[in-house]
């Protein structure tokens, strides 16, 4: 039997979360949250899908960055199950791809959770 998929409902208050990312820093919601609205990506190093369209997410995110939109990508996979994804994985595909925005490291699913990205 299918379930129909869970819905973002725009207008939502994003909830707050405090992350690790690959640059090195730790990022609030506030430190990523742009003018005109934010955008929040659910990532991981080894889905086939993210690897087929990462380069124009990459290119769409500095056009949305550019006029004003804040921009982040979150990990959330468990890196025992899946190593592709590792903290230090992570930090190679950010380079890999010039990620110019945060990719930032939820590893224990709290923030997934919060966004009924999980």
């Amino acid at each position: 039997m299918t379930t129909p998929d869970a819905q973002a409902v725009l207008d939502t208050p994003a909830a707050e979360f405090r992350l690790p990312a690959t640059d090195g820093k730790t990022y609030a919601l506030e430190d990523i949250a742009g003018e005109k609205g934010t955008v929040i990506v659910f990532i991981c190093n080894h889905c086939p899908y993210v690897k087929a369209l990462i380069d124009r997410m990459v290119s769409d995110a500095r056009v949305l960055m550019s006029e004003g939109f804040g921009f982040a990508a979150i990990c959330s996979n468990d890196a025992v199950s899946y190593p592709d994804d590792s903290f230090e994985n992570m930090g190679r595909f950010a380079k890999a791809h010039d990620f110019p925005f945060p990719y930032l490291h939820d590893e224990t699913q709290v923030v997934a959770r919060a966004y009924g990205a999980v």
